[in-house]
């Protein structure tokens, strides 16, 4: 048995996949490589792959992770070479190593989220920068997600581990944000956005780094 761990993007093409379909996606291309996939029990076996989280509609991504595990042991260049043939474009496999059998799962490990922000603001880079401190500052701050019929509320401060100007040019702003991603919460950078003032809804969003405790 061997555990890879694979550090995946996806780009423009495919932002607007769910995070289900997107996992199929990624269970058709690894059968199609003929790879020696391990499979679940039960009455329908599945490839055993995990995502480290949900990538949100939208939202691309240089940084995300999988786990795929095999029945027996190949080569991380080799598993690469015969995946990334399989792949449609817009979804670029960036890296691939054997991990332990026996650590963690992804999920438990996951802490936060790096994103970068586009977005279109109507304030100078200095009072840009004044909003993201006055944020950083407050201890708490309320918020509320509406889903479905089911309305949520909850501390967005919490979430929110760092922020920060990347550049901003004209009306046109870049900000880095580190969000809690783990059992206790999910960051989302739209929220962080409207939380800060902004009118707009972002432009774009980039996911740039996962961290792992």
């Amino acid at each position: 048995m061997q555990r890879l761990r694979l550090k995946f993007g996806r780009g423009e093409e495919l932002k607007f996949l769910s995070h289900l379909d997107l996992m199929r996606l990624w269970e058709r291309a690894l059968r199609r490589a003929g790879l020696p996939l391990a499979y679940s029990e039960g009455f329908t076996p599945h490839p055993r792959i995990s995502m480290a989280a949900p990538l949100s509609v939208g939202v691309t991504s240089e940084a995300e992770l999988m786990d795929v595990f095999l029945f027996r042991w190949m080569s991380p260049d080799s598993f690469t070479i015969q995946v990334r043939k399989q792949l449609p474009y817009s979804l670029d496999l960036l890296e691939a190593q054997s991990v332990g059998l026996d650590i963690s799962s992804l999920q438990s490990q996951l802490c936060f989220a790096e994103y970068m922000v586009e977005i279109e603001v109507e304030k100078s880079s200095r009072e840009v920068e004044s909003a993201l401190q006055s944020l950083l500052s407050a201890r708490e701050l309320p918020w509320h997600h509406a889903r479905d019929k089911e309305v949520r509320y909850y501390n967005l401060r919490a979430l929110v581990d760092d922020l920060w100007l990347i550049e901003c040019c004209d009306s046109l702003c870049v900000l880095g944000m580190r969000l809690r991603c783990d059992a206790s919460g999910t960051g989302r950078a739209e929220q962080v956005t409207k939380a800060l003032g902004f009118s707009q809804r972002p432009k774009s969003i980039h996911r740039t780094k996962l961290i792992l405790r």
